[in-house]
């Protein structure tokens, strides 16, 4: 099965945001939010993931249930990373996927998964992509190539093996990210992708998304 065809390339709808803004809200998890994205299911897997939209004390979140089951919600956002580097996300996993090889492709499902996607080229297959994933398996800042891909590298920001079913916030510099696993000076990213997927481990994975935004630091 090949998922790179939605991790590099999975673009929905064009958004332009201001660049002089020194926070830029990435989602805003609404219901009329999410009835504008299209959930776009991994081409070879069996199900949808299916997202839902609830809220608490600190606002609306995005509920990701997958059961054997790959797909995804996106859109093009032009961020510029001279202004607004720093990716921030709140996310917690209720039921991760312990024991799978997340670097294998038998493996290579995340209960946690946020795209940032850079346009490299003239064809979306040209495009790279670092995946700050939330692991069941792996440490904090361990990374690798994706197994289909060597242009998408998953980048461990949160692991199950500290933070279970509690929320937890992370943060990292998407520039610096860029240099670091793809040797790129990126001055601008084009788009962003959150996705839970069990396609290849079979399993079932739930996970919340809250306040992913973009910030000068």
């Amino acid at each position: 099965m090949i998922k790179n065809l939605f991790k590099i390339c999975f673009i929905g709808i064009a958004l332009i945001l201001p660049v002089k803004a020194d926070q830029i809200q990435a989602f805003d998890f609404t219901d009329e939010e999410l009835k504008t994205l299209k959930v776009r299911k991994v081409r070879g897997a069996d199900n949808k993931t299916i997202y839902t939209i609830g809220n608490n004390e600190n606002g609306n979140y995005l509920i990701a249930k997958a059961n054997n089951a790959a797909s995804g919600l996106g859109k093009e956002i032009k961020i510029n990373l001279n202004l607004t580097p720093i990716i921030n996300i709140t996310w917690k996993v209720e039921r991760n996927l312990d024991g799978i090889k997340e670097n294998t492709k038998k493996g290579h499902d995340f209960a946690g998964r946020v795209f940032v996607i850079k346009k490299t080229g003239a064809t979306p297959l040209s495009n790279r992509a670092v995946n700050y994933v939330f692991s069941s398996n792996n440490s904090v800042g361990k990374n690798w190539p994706s197994p289909y891909t060597k242009k998408s590298i998953d980048n461990v920001l949160s692991t199950t093996k500290e933070h279970m079913n509690e929320w937890v916030t992370v943060k990292a510099n998407v520039k610096k990210d860029f240099k670091k696993l793809h040797d790129l000076d990126v001055n601008e990213i084009d788009g962003i992708a959150i996705m839970t997927d069990t396609d290849n481990s079979n399993m079932t994975a739930i996970t919340y998304y809250q306040n992913i935004y973009f910030s000068a630091e």
